[in-house]
């Protein structure tokens, strides 16, 4: 594990920081004593939510016209 000083941190943050989440933990510490561990959290990756039922169901050609003489009585429009 790479141990960097206090001030090389703080000039260099963006790239340690970049090494840090792609599994490089790093150590800061100042003049010479350890400090701080530095490392990527273990977040969990959201699932993703579109089409998650992909291939489970099926929409049937007529769905927009589904019900729709019932619907029209309901109404009174009697089609």
């Amino acid at each position: 594990m790479v141990t960097v000083n206090i001030h090389e941190a703080k000039t260099q943050l963006s790239k340690l920081v970049d090494q840090a989440v792609k599994g490089e933990a790093f150590v800061i510490a100042k003049a010479g004593k350890p400090l701080v561990k530095v490392a990527a959290l273990d977040t969990p990756v959201a699932p993703k939510r579109l089409g998650f039922l992909a291939g489970e169901i099926a929409v049937p050609e007529d769905f927009d016209s589904m019900g729709e003489a019932e619907i029209a009585a309901l109404f009174g429009s009697g089609a």
